[in-house]
């Protein structure tokens, strides 16, 4: 059952497990209440930095805390195409499945990166190293699927039989040619 489960299959599951409940329910307690979500311990850094050095009012802040929440439910979807995708053995050996987990892997790695900028702008370090760790978590994954390819779809000779007299010239015999 698992002998055409690649590294990069097994990597890949293993981090929608984690990124799938983790960022959905952070997503989830942004859209409920975006102020209070936006202040909990895994986005704190980016409410900061938005309050303190972007100067943004309550509306606007509620914007980029909808605008986390979509990106973060958007890597979220991405994640869980991937696992359906993975399900299927066919697209499973052929690596079909590894186009939504490099969009997972380049949207939340852009997400990570730049919380953890935000977090080091002001000075929140149980945020850095949370944002830290899912950006090497995201990076070593799209290391491993790129550096991993697919085997090759092994090669068949096909004789051609021929059933007719050859073309004269190599051309094909369409109506007009008659």
């Amino acid at each position: 059952m698992f002998r055409n489960w690649r590294i990069g299959s097994v990597n890949g599951a293993l981090l929608a497990a984690y990124f799938i409940p983790a960022w959905a329910l952070v997503a989830f307690n942004i859209i409920v209440a975006p102020v209070h979500g936006l202040y909990e311990r895994p986005s704190v850094a980016v409410a900061l930095y938005l309050s303190d050095h972007l100067q943004m009012a309550g509306m606007d802040t509620v914007r980029a805390a909808w605008l986390l929440a979509l990106g973060r439910l958007t890597v979220v979807a991405f994640f869980a195409i991937y696992l359906v995708l993975l399900c299927i053995p066919r697209i499973r050996r052929n690596g079909g499945s590894d186009e939504a987990l490099g969009i997972a892997l380049a949207i939340g790695s852009l997400i990570s990166f730049a919380s953890m900028i935000m977090a080091s702008k002001v000075g929140e370090m149980a945020a850095l190293r949370l944002h830290a760790t899912e950006l090497l978590l995201l990076l070593g994954a799209a290391i491993v699927v790129v550096i991993e390819r697919p085997d090759a779809a092994p090669r068949t000779v096909q004789k051609t039989v021929e059933t007719a007299a050859p073309l004269g010239l190599e051309q094909a015999e369409l109506l007009h040619n008659r």
